[in-house]
């Protein structure tokens, strides 16, 4: 299993423990069942409410989160790229030539009336 999908994993796939049991065992007995188990689920009512896992584990986590937005930011920043190129020909001399001419010519609709709200 990747780093990836093991972050994915489901609280309801995660061992669970009720908040009275977090009572009875005290901090010392709910780090065993994290060591033992990776995470644990702690429940009231039967309700998840809180996931204890080990600092590692909440680390390599925010480090997905960042490898995500440095992704995101890298996808982000190629599409300006592209868009800003394809818009410099907007600075070219000839752009209000064709500009000028695009809407010079006739709109064909094909028969159909063009109320602006359609798109």
């Amino acid at each position: 299993m990747s780093a990836t999908q093991s972050a994915l994993i489901s609280v309801e796939t995660l061992p669970h423990t009720p908040a009275s049991d977090v009572k009875k065992l005290g901090w010392r007995g709910v780090m065993k069942l994290v060591a033992r188990n990776g995470k644990t689920v702690v429940t009231n009512h039967n309700e998840p409410e809180a996931v204890i896992l080990p600092v590692e584990e909440y680390n390599r986590l925010l480090q997905l989160l960042r490898d995500a937005g440095e992704k995101d930011r890298a996808v982000v920043e190629q599409l300006r790229r592209k868009y800003d190129e394809r818009l410099r020909w907007l600075d070219a001399a000839s752009a209000t030539d064709v500009l000028d001419g695009l809407f010079d010519q006739p709109l064909d609709l094909g028969g159909k009336i063009f109320t602006g709200t359609e798109f």
